[in-house]
C-alpha cells in the first residue's frame, strides 16, 4: 500500500487491495513520510473504511486534528455500542462522537463543564443509549483520568440516537422536545405517573419517538381507521380525549395534521399506560381492555 495523503505523524490515507480508500492509524506510521511512500503494515494498528465520500472527507480532517488516543477511545466506545445496542449505526458516528469526546475532554481539563437541559428526558426516552453514555464516561476516565458528569453521558447518548435515526443532531433534539411535550400532556391530562420499567411505557415511548419524527418531517402516517377510531372513542373516552389534546397541540405548534391512524395508536398506547398509572376513577372509566 502506498500513502496517498499524510494526515499527521500517526495517520495516513491509502487504498486496500480492493482499491477502496482507507485510513490507517499507528504510532509513527506516517512520521517523515510523504505521498507515494509505502505503508509499513507492521505499524498499522487500526484501519477505517468510510464509504460515504462526504463523511470520509470530514473523518480525515478530524483525524488530522485530534489526538490519536481520543480517536482510539472513541472507537472503543463505538464498538461497545454496536454490540450492546445491536443496531446499525450510521458512519457519521465516526466523525461526531470522536469530535465531541475530544472537545469534551479539553473542556473538562480547562474547567468548562456544560449542563444538559434534557438530561432527565434523555435518561427516560433513550435508556439504552444513555447506558452507553455512562459506559463511555467510564472509558474516558479509565484512559484519560477525566471524570465526565452524567450530563456528558446524555450528550454522548444523543450521538448514538442520531446515528440510528440518520438525522442531523438539531433534528434529534427537536424530536426529543416533541417527545417531552407529548409525555407532559399525557401525564397531566390522564393524571398518571409513568412506570418507566413497564413494557407498556417502552412501547409508548417507542411510538412517540417515531411520531415525533413524523411531526418534525411533516410525514403523514395514514387515514384509513376512522371506523375503528369511532368505536375506540366510545370505549376509551379519556384516552381518546387525551390523544385529541395531543393532536390539537401538535397542529397549533407544528402545523402537522394527525390523521385517524395516528389518533388510534396514540389512544391505544395511552390506554395501556393508564392501566398502570391512572387514578382509580380514570381506570374505571377506561375499562380493563383494549382490543
Amino acid at each position: 500500500m502506498k500513502i496517498e495523503k499524510v494526515l499527521n505523524n500517526n495517520v495516513a490515507v491509502t487504498h486496500d487491495e480492493k482499491g477502496r480508500e482507507i485510513v490507517v492509524m499507528g504510532r509513527g506510521l506516517a512520521f517523515q513520510r510523504k505521498p507515494g511512500d509505502r505503508v509499513d503494515p507492521a505499524r498499522i494498528d487500526k484501519t477505517f473504511i468510510i464509504n460515504d465520500a462526504d463523511i470520509s472527507d470530514k473523518f480525515q480532517r478530524l483525524m488530522a486534528s485530534i489526538p490519536m488516543s481520543h480517536m482510539l477511545l472513541s472507537e472503543r466506545i463505538i464498538n461497545y455500542a454496536r454490540i450492546n445496542l445491536g443496531k446499525r449505526l450510521h458512519d457519521s458516528i465516526y466523525v461526531t462522537l470522536p469530535d465531541h469526546i475530544s472537545n469534551a475532554i479539553t473542556r473538562y481539563q480547562e474547567g468548562t463543564i456544560l449542563t444538559n437541559p434534557l438530561l432527565w428526558d434523555i435518561r427516560r426516552f433513550y435508556r439504552d443509549e444513555y447506558e452507553i453514555g455512562l459506559k463511555a464516561n467510564c472509558i474516558v476516565q479509565e484512559e484519560t483520568g477525566v471524570e465526565f458528569r452524567e450530563d456528558e453521558a446524555a450528550f454522548i447518548a444523543m450521538h448514538f440516537v442520531n446515528a440510528q435515526l440518520g438525522e442531523q443532531m438539531n433534528t434529534v433534539y427537536d424530536i426529543t422536545y416533541i417527545m417531552q411535550e407529548v409525555c407532559a400532556i399525557v401525564r397531566m391530562f390522564m393524571d398518571i405517573e409513568f412506570d418507566e420499567d413497564s413494557l407498556d411505557y417502552y412501547r409508548f415511548i417507542t411510538h412517540v419517538k417515531f411520531f415525533a419524527q413524523r411531526v418534525r418531517g411533516k410525514i403523514p402516517y395514514g387515514d384509513d381507521s376512522q371506523d375503528i377510531l369511532e368505536m375506540i372513542r366510545y370505549k376509551h373516552p379519556n384516552s381518546y380525549s387525551c390523544a385529541t389534546k395531543i393532536r390539537d397541540f401538535i397542529f397549533e405548534k407544528y402545523q402537522y395534521q394527525c390523521q385517524s391512524d395516528e389518533i388510534l395508536y396514540l389512544t391505544a398506547h395511552i390506554t395501556r399506560l393508564s392501566r398502570h398509572g391512572a387514578t382509580e376513577n380514570q381506570a374505571n372509566n377506561e375499562g380493563d381492555d383494549f382490543s
